[in-house]
């Protein structure tokens, strides 16, 4: 059984050094990876990036993020992901990363992901050059998220996002900014590649739990909606689900 911590949102700002390490020291007696589902600072400062290095680094578990809108305000997105790198930090964009867990294995691949809507209600690739834009841009996010989940080779395969993939975890939110919330390309790509399990954030008013059409379990892990440090899920192996029959 793997155990993945994981948080979102945490929006952190110069002022907020300090705020989160406490609760973070002793991950390592609860989980075996902590992810993070982006918006980690307020508006995309390497000041912020800098304190989310701070409390983020150097932890008992190894800690993997993708960034989130509020992380690329600033046109500063890729020296963040350096700054955070740089700390120990995997930053995913379109790869993914395995971890050995004792006898077991877990690959992660993320993308920040981008909006769209969903099924019925989405968005299409067609008319002005804009919106032709906005939409190309999560195709090709998408895609990047299925090649990066299909190269993964490991016991349990964690797909991890900011924006979401169903639009299940966004109940709670009006149903206007759907498609400024997430989209079903992302859906598509994890239910395409043998996830067991989808992270997201973004939606601070949605709900927790989702499930996507092929039936992958999806968590919203925005920090309003868990209203914790992070939140664990346990996800069982391929080498578990076989000992077992």
């Amino acid at each position: 059984m793997i155990r993945i911590a994981a948080v979102g949102d945490v929006h952190l700002g110069k002022d907020a050094r300090g705020r989160m390490r406490p609760a973070l020291e002793n991950v390592g007696e609860h989980a075996d990876v902590l992810l993070l589902a982006g918006d980690l600072t307020r508006h995309g400062t390497l000041e912020e990036a800098q304190v989310v290095a701070d409390e983020f680094a150097d932890l008992p578990v190894p800690v993997v993020a993708v960034l989130g809108n509020h992380d690329h305000h600033s046109d500063q997105q890729v020296e963040i992901a350096k700054l955070l790198s740089d700390s120990g930090l995997h930053v995913l964009e379109g790869d993914a990363v395995t971890f050995r867990i004792g006898e077991e294995s877990v690959g992660i691949a993320g993308v920040k992901g981008f909006g769209g809507g969903f099924a019925g209600k989405c968005g299409s690739n067609f008319g002005e050059r804009e919106m032709k834009s906005f939409v190309g841009h999560t195709i090709e996010v998408s895609e990047h998220l299925r090649a990066a989940l299909a190269s993964v080779e490991a016991d349990v395969k964690v797909a991890l996002t900011h924006y979401s993939p169903v639009p299940d975890t966004l109940r709670g939110e009006p149903p206007e900014i759907y498609p400024f919330l997430g989209s079903y390309l992302l859906g598509e790509a994890i239910d395409a590649t043998g996830t067991d399990l989808a992270i997201h954030g973004h939606a601070h008013f949605g709900t927790e739990h989702g499930i996507t059409p092929g039936g992958v379990r999806v968590r919203n892990v925005a920090q309003p909606i868990i209203r914790a440090a992070y939140t664990v899920y346990m996800v069982e192996s391929m080498v578990e689900a076989t000992a077992t029959g």
